[in-house]
């Protein structure tokens, strides 16, 4: 005779909301934020700054949002639950027996603790190379040099970050395999099984309301603060109008380049050389030329902090007046095939102006920079 089956044998585990609808909100918004800014910074282009810019702002604002509920949240979504003890941690790497962690574990709650430190810094060292060498945004009163510096460590912290995102995700497997539980499903419904022993945590409400209030305030005021120090004027720019009697004589050949972008060394010993002009006579009377070259020397690139005024303005070493040797533009433009410089759409290595907008200005930025579409067909 087949015996009955065990109604309590045969009953579900009981579950225990575990994640909250933010947290787990938050957890998968970030994904993809996160995913975009590395894709287009690693891999993107110029051309694709606008969007790394963007998902970087939003992975940030992202983070900002999960500190307020780190305080205010539901019972596993706040600091107090999982922000972990030493000897916590170290009794978990040694995989000794101990209470089970609803939330965060110990070693988890140390890589989410890393995640939201590091996105922020990501955050600023971006704005300040944004700002420093670009000239743009709400750090754009910073000079070259201390952009440059803080924006070292952009790169580097961003390839640190994808290791944590590498390690996150072995561990989710690896602590999915020793608790025998699915923790990423966990973060799509919230759900874990409730099992005897259970770490004990002290259940707090969430206060959404006062959180959302919160997240509202700093957001509003993190704008005004953006909008008020965009506004500012900007040091260090190089001189917006050009002269016209040098732009006169030089625009009738090629584009008028901007001082910024050699020194005024080498702008006076290129006009004192116009008879030999990178092989044609291009000699002005006395006057012309010692005003042109006094105009271009007030205003060459020691005059400006801006990123071509510092990476261009060497030129090559056998060619110091050549843009083109140098070697940051050989450098930006070594994936651009010969074809697309000898096409007429650009119609050389040297009219800048064909695909820089701001070329005139000295400024070249890449918000400013677009192919034209012969060189996309």
């Amino acid at each position: 005779m087949t015996p009955a089956p065990d109604p309590a044998a045969a009953a579900p585990a009981p579950t225990v909301m575990v994640w909250d609808v933010w947290v787990r909100l938050f957890h998968w918004t970030l994904v993809p934020a996160i995913a975009a800014a590395a894709a287009t910074g690693f891999l993107g282009g110029a051309l694709w700054l606008r969007l790394h810019i963007a998902s970087g702002v939003a992975a940030a604002a992202l983070v900002l949002a999960r500190i307020v509920w780190g305080f205010l949240g539901t019972t596993h979504a706040r600091f107090a639950d999982f922000v972990p003890r030493r000897a916590e941690v170290v009794a978990h790497l040694r995989g000794g027996a101990q209470a089970r962690h609803l939330g965060h574990n110990p070693l988890g709650a140390l890589m989410v603790l890393a995640v939201l430190a590091a996105v922020p810094v990501l955050g600023l060292s971006g704005l300040a190379l944004l700002g420093g060498t670009l000239k743009s945004g709400p750090l754009a009163g910073l000079s070259y040099g201390a952009g440059a510096l803080l924006g070292a460590v952009h790169e580097p912290l961003a390839i640190g970050h994808l290791v944590l995102v590498g390690l996150h995700l072995a561990g989710v497997a690896f602590e999915s395999r020793r608790s025998r539980e699915n923790l990423a499903r966990a973060m799509l419904d919230g759900l874990k099984p409730a099992r005897p022993g259970d770490h004990a945590a002290r259940a707090r409400p969430g206060h959404g309301l006062v959180a959302l209030i919160l997240v509202g305030a700093l957001g509003c005021g993190l704008y005004a603060a953006n909008a008020g120090l965009s506004a500012r004027a900007v040091p260090g720019l190089p001189v917006a109008v050009l002269d016209p009697v040098y732009q006169a004589e030089c625009a009738a050949c090629h584009m008028a380049y901007h001082p910024s972008l050699l020194t005024a060394a080498s702008w006076t010993a290129m006009m004192a050389a116009l008879a030999d002009h990178f092989g044609e006579n291009a000699s002005l009377d006395a006057a012309t030329t010692a005003q042109i070259t006094a105009w271009l020397a007030a205003h060459a690139a020691e005059t400006a902090d801006t990123k071509a005024a510092h990476l261009l303005s060497g030129g090559g070493p056998d060619a110091p007046f050549t843009l083109t040797e140098a070697r940051f533009w050989k450098h930006r433009h070594a994936g651009i095939p010969d074809a697309v410089f000898a096409g007429r759409a650009v119609g050389g290595r040297s009219n800048c102006a064909a695909c820089h907008a701001d070329a005139a200005r000295g400024l070249f930025s890449p918000f400013a920079l677009s192919l034209p579409e012969e060189t996309l067909k």
